[in-house]
């Protein structure tokens, strides 16, 4: 009872469970969840050839999350503060009692437990393989908890841009091309020519490249200490946006 008054309380807790009410009226939601799902499962039967694999592994299944994230999370992060600024509500939040932080981590949280949801339909599918092969539960437990992860990193980047953005169509593009290249980045050196230290550089920067270990069932500090910091760092530059506005 005292750990939810002092919930309920947080002025994040409380603009986190308006965001949530908010999204959960809205159809587009719904409509990029379901593509979520179906993106994941056609990933996994068609284009993976599960079948045909004869391997008792998820790991082709987990392999298309990155992708599908490219699209979906932009879908979601896009209205965030876009919106809000297109309504002129943004000035309201502004001069109520909150700070920056307190704005900032209400977003983040409605989209944290979205995230949860989304990746929390997707069990269905896994259980239902489980009785075909003998499966590592423990290394499906280490790909919910890399793509949970990796999602969250890459939500607080959809916040950050849509906090740039005028409107949503151009909060989504941005996104969707940012979460591309962070996304994909580890593949260039497969298919070009690319000096070894820029190999490096390029694989530090890319989240589907950290998101290989825990697809592996390894659960590697050095990435799960990415993940956090990443999305440390673009939610305070959020904040420093908001900061940016309410002075200007």
């Amino acid at each position: 009872m005292k750990i939810n008054a002092v919930f309920s309380r947080s002025p994040a807790f409380a603009l986190a469970k308006k965001e949530w009410y908010s999204l959960c009226i809205s159809p587009a939601f719904y409509g990029i969840v379901i593509f979520f799902l179906v993106f994941t499962s056609v990933w996994l039967f068609n284009f993976q050839n599960f079948f045909l694999r004869e391997m008792a592994t998820l790991r082709p299944y987990f392999a298309g999350f990155p992708l599908a994230f490219t699209l979906v999370i932009p879908g979601i992060t896009m209205k965030s503060w876009a919106e809000e600024r297109k309504l002129g509500s943004i000035e309201l939040l502004l001069t109520m009692p909150f700070s920056e932080w307190d704005l900032v981590l209400g977003k983040f949280l409605c989209f944290l437990y979205a995230l949860f949801c989304m990746l929390a339909l997707t069990v269905p599918l896994p259980l239902s393989l489980l009785p075909l092969g003998l499966f590592d539960g423990g290394v499906i437990v280490c790909e919910y908890v890399g793509a949970f992860l990796l999602g969250a990193a890459a939500g607080a980047v959809g916040l950050f841009l849509s906090s740039l953005s005028k409107n949503q169509a151009a909060a989504f593009l941005g996104s969707a091309a940012v979460l591309i290249v962070v996304m994909l980045a580890s593949q260039i050196p497969f298919s070009q020519s690319v000096p070894a230290p820029l190999v490096e550089v390029i694989n530090f920067v890319s989240l589907s490249f950290h998101f290989e270990s825990f697809s592996r069932g390894m659960l590697d500090s050095r990435d799960l200490l990415f993940f956090i910091l990443t999305a440390v760092l673009f939610l305070f530059l959020n904040t420093r946006v908001l900061l940016f506005r309410k002075w200007s």
